[in-house]
């Protein structure tokens, strides 16, 4: 078994390598975050060509793949734009201690350090500290394991959430004000969804501190070409929800691997007379997803807000892998962190 590292523009143009990270992902957990289709235009959008892919050579195919990115002098992490809610590390029965010394060898510039960043102990499970292998913590984050019945889970909210939600409703009916839950799945209909979800989010906070994703921005043109690329294989979903005529509320959804991820949420924050967008969605949203019976859970990701705990009681804490070339550079790195 042998590591080689090319540069990671090669994954999109040597089918070869695209087959490779391709049959690997359908061999191990199957997350959407990283599928082809989400891992290529996070590449083409954010990549600064610096980028390179690495695998591990095993009877003929891959059994750990990543795109990694040099950090500072001798240090190189996993790509980690901010729209990827994951390291961009891909492996099947592999466990990290056993795999980095070779692989910070491989590495060009004499690496000394690799930094796994973002790691889900769904997808990889955490590790013992050694010393040339250390964790640590990153955030909590949230997801919800479907019943059979939204009813079944329903049941199992707070009641709070619930009574108040129905207040909401009610208020709306006696107003006469309809409401309805919009799916986009077709890949024609990605463009203008994103345009509607930049209108939505650029009249919000995010606009101030210019994070809002816009249909002309690098986060726009992202989400777009990587909603298209789920939606040509029927695995991207859209919900637009409408207050009377008005968008309210919005979610950017990827499937696959036997979940659905919400990766964006937006919602009309100069709606008013009592009314949370967002959660109203998000009731209606989840009835839809339970009763499809597509999906074993949902995925926020993200950290974990006070919202999400009225949503699930599931929370489980991501975490950062940092592997050292000689045991004594980790345990100096131990002891300076500790201080």
């Amino acid at each position: 078994m042998s590591w080689r590292v090319v540069p990671a523009a090669e994954l999109a143009s040597r089918p070869e390598h695209l087959e490779r990270w391709r049959r690997l992902h359908r061999d191990s957990a199957g997350s959407p975050l990283l599928a082809p289709e989400f891992v290529l235009p996070l590449l083409a959008v954010f990549g600064t060509g610096r980028e390179v892919l690495a695998w591990r050579e095993r009877d003929g195919g891959a059994d750990v793949m990543a795109i990694l990115a040099p950090s500072r002098l001798g240090a190189w992490n996993t790509f980690q734009p901010a729209q990827a809610p994951v390291g961009l590390w891909l492996q099947g029965d592999a466990t990290p201690p056993e795999l980095l010394p070779d692989l910070l060898r491989a590495l060009p510039g004499a690496a000394f350090m690799l930094g796994v960043t973002q790691c889900d102990p769904m997808l990889m499970a955490r590790p013992p500290d050694g010393d040339d292998v250390r964790t640590m913590d990153y955030i909590e984050t949230a997801r919800v394991t479907l019943p059979a019945s939204f009813d079944d889970y329903w049941n199992t909210r707070g009641k709070n959430l619930r009574a108040n939600l129905r207040k909401q409703r009610k208020r709306l009916q006696d107003d006469g004000v309809p409401t309805r839950l919009e799916a986009s799945r077709a890949a024609h209909e990605m463009a203008a969804a994103v345009e509607d979800y930049g209108r939505l989010e650029s009249a919000g906070w995010k606009a101030k501190d210019g994070t809002a994703v816009a249909a002309g921005n690098e986060q726009g043109r992202f989400y777009r070409a990587m909603l298209e690329a789920f939606a040509g294989m029927g695995a991207a979903c859209v919900y637009r929800y409408f207050i009377g005529e008005r968008l309210a509320a919005m979610d950017l959804c990827v499937e696959g691997g036997g979940c659905i991820v919400v990766l964006k949420t937006a919602y009309d924050e100069g709606i008013g007379n009592g009314l949370s967008p967002a959660l109203l969605m998000r009731e209606e949203a989840t009835r839809d997803i339970v009763e499809s019976r597509r999906f074993e859970r949902i995925e926020f990701y993200g950290r974990v807000m006070e919202w999400h705990l009225r949503w699930t009681d599931e929370v489980r804490t991501m975490y950062h892998l940092n592997a050292y070339r000689w045991s004594w550079l980790g345990r100096l790195h131990a002891r300076a962190a500790r201080r």
